[in-house]
């Protein structure tokens, strides 16, 4: 494969704004003057320990330690190869990029291939919508309450019958018959491959991002004796636990709101949003779980102890048991959790169909608790006339409240519950707290590690062997440090030159820089950072971390990333220079005193005693001029 120019790749990263790809992924709030802050999407957190330092084009998060730039969050997030990162961002951003060998830019390999065989599957299929085969599509959504405009706005489209159509379109684009198979597009069959979807209509599913990933098609034939509604199937960029439908359309509105209402289908979100619930997202075809948890929780952000996830759910009972599974996994979310029902059982785009947009919003508006709603199905089986009918629900409801962490929540639904069976509440909290006892040992066994034969066995001598411990990794990073003053002014020296350098004149950050310093961890950082030429060039920041040699370099991503004293550029600017104007006066004050105590060892008119009264003088001068010129 060709490679990119070096100028190139620099000049894309330089370009892209990495807080934008970023945010389009996690919900980024400010944290100080050029620092955003979010839940990390490499690792599971309920505090936000992810940081990113637009200005320096990096991130790190403090809690898991994973950090980079934004090729290397590409990399990670898409599973994308260095050029196939590359290549996206200059996609993104209309940047005609070169190779060393001349070319033009190879359309190469997997998944960037797929993405664009779905972008281009999906153009098709919206083309077709409005082809003379396609009224049965277009009848379709119409009697669905969907117009052209509502076609268009989510990108519906229609696969018309016959087995070649799409691939004959996609081979005429110069895909072959592998990438539409990987891409989920086709099928193989004995005579080869053929159209997947055929005579359906179809709904474009996007990542996050906005890209097409698949598609979910409805039939519309009689004689079509496939599934009611057929999905793109598991491909490398397709994974349908981990995707919401609409969320590329919601995540702005969810990111402001802290809001999500959780519907059942297409056809569901189409409604929610045209009636104005803009925060509608559906799952694909699988039901709702803790990977879909995951990626609501970081679209939302870290302030959902305010937020709301409202589920929508039939009252039947196949909607019962979706809601009870729902459950199971929705005690992750801070939010709160909440299930609403249409009256008469109506989803949302029946609801909207028969009553109106303004029937959808009010439907939210009735919304319960959801461990109100888990509580009533656990009663709804038992005959609460009766006393063995009330005991029996009691012991069914109670491990629900049961396993409530919040202290305020728990004593309320102990009533609630207690209201609800008619029955003594003392007796109802004693049943609670038992229940709760229960759930944390059955956890605490679950989490205790298991015994090896060789950790039950005992020593040659009878007595019980020494366990092994693994001794953790060695990482230096900010909470490693010395809790000293020199400790404090060189941390805080470091980290103003790494994030605001660019903003301070060379000459005096290079003359702190290379006056070496008291922590040996940070004096590896401080040799990175004197060793790089330009600061004002794009990159250098991340450049000099990169070099820092091991076990220092966690510590060099953190003072990077971590947050700087300082409300404006302008404050940080002049913070930083006087960091390291502090720095020269430091080691100006060591050197007059290491002098001061060898006068005292020299006669006052010897010739050294002389030059060392005119090197105490010289010293006075600098440190005046230090603290007499303007920062």
């Amino acid at each position: 494969m060709a490679r990119i120019r070096q100028s190139d790749v620099d000049e894309v990263k330089a370009r892209t704004n990495i807080g934008d790809i970023v945010g389009e992924r996690v919900a980024l709030k400010s944290a100080g003057v050029g620092s955003l802050k979010g839940l990390c999407p490499f690792h599971d957190e309920r505090s936000p320990s992810f940081h990113v330092r637009p200005q320096v084009g990096y991130y790190h998060c403090f809690g898991c330690g994973e950090s980079g730039d934004v090729y290397s969050f590409l990399r990670a997030m898409d599973h994308l190869s260095f050029t196939e990162a590359v290549e996206r961002l200059a996609a993104r951003i209309g940047y005609t990029l070169h190779y060393e060998d001349g070319g033009a830019a190879p359309e190469t390999s997997g998944r960037t291939r797929l993405y664009q065989a779905n972008a281009a599957a999906a153009e098709w299929f919206r083309g077709q919508l409005s082809s003379p085969e396609a009224d049965a599509g277009r009848r379709f959504l119409g009697e669905r309450g969907f117009d052209a405009g509502a076609a268009a706005h989510f990108g519906v489209g229609y696969a018309p019958k016959g087995w070649d159509h799409l691939r004959d379109a996609m081979r005429a684009q110069g895909f072959s018959d592998e990438e539409l198979s990987a891409a989920g597009l086709v099928s193989q069959g004995q005579r080869g491959v053929y159209d997947r979807f055929r005579g359906r209509v179809v709904w474009p599913i996007r990542d996050v991002t906005g890209q097409t990933i698949g598609f979910g098609a409805r039939r519309l034939y009689e004689d079509d004796k496939g599934p009611k509604y057929l999905n793109t199937p598991e491909t490398t960029i397709y994974k349908k636990a981990q995707v919401l439908y609409g969320l590329d359309l919601a995540k702005k509105d969810v990111s402001r709101s802290h809001r999500v209402v959780v519907v059942e289908g297409y056809t569901d979100v189409m409604a929610c949003h045209l009636a104005g619930v803009t925060t509608a997202v559906a799952t694909c075809g699988t039901a709702f779980g803790s990977d879909h948890i995951t990626v609501l929780r970081r679209v939302m952000g870290d302030d959902t102890a305010a937020g709301e996830v409202v589920f929508t759910f039939d009252p039947d009972a196949a909607g019962q048991k979706a809601a009870l599974r729902a459950f199971a996994d929705a005690k992750r979310f801070n939010a709160q959790t909440y299930v609403a029902t249409g009256p008469q059982g109506l989803d949302p785009c029946d609801l909207r169909l028969e009553r109106g947009d303004a029937a959808v919003r009010a439907m939210l508006d009735t919304k319960v608790p959801m461990f109100e709603f888990v509580i009533d199905q656990r009663l709804s089986g038992f005959d609460l006339a009766s006393v063995e009918g009330r005991v029996g629900a009691l012991r069914a409801a109670a491990p629900v409240v049961g396993e409530l962490r919040d202290p305020l929540l728990q004593p309320e639904y102990t009533r609630v519950l207690a209201r609800r069976l008619g029955m003594d509440t003392e007796g109802v909290r004693r049943e609670v707290d038992r229940a709760a006892r229960d759930s944390a040992r059955r956890e605490g066994d679950a989490h205790r590690p298991t015994s090896t034969a060789s950790a039950n066995s005992s020593s040659s001598d009878g007595t019980a062997p020494t366990p092994v411990v693994d001794e953790p990794a060695l990482r230096m990073n900010l909470r490693t440090l010395p809790r000293t003053a020199d400790a404090t002014l060189e941390r805080d020296a470091l980290m103003g030159v790494l994030q605001y350098g660019h903003l301070v004149d060379g000459e005096e950050v290079d003359a702190a820089l290379a006056l070496p310093m008291q922590i040996p961890a940070l004096d590896a950082v401080r040799q990175s950072l004197l060793a790089q030429g330009d600061r004002r060039r794009i990159g250098w920041a991340s450049t000099a971390v990169e070099s820092v040699r091991e076990p220092y370099r966690s510590l060099a991503v953190e003072l990077l990333t971590a947050d700087f004293p300082a409300l404006t550029e302008a404050e940080a600017a002049a913070y930083t220079r006087g960091l390291a104007r502090k720095l020269r006066l430091r080691a100006v004050d060591r050197e007059k005193n290491e002098l001061l105590g060898t006068i005292q060892r020299l006669p006052p008119d010897s010739e050294q005693g002389r030059a060392v009264r005119l090197a105490l003088r010289e010293l006075d001068a600098r440190r005046r001029a230090l603290t007499e010129a303007p920062l």
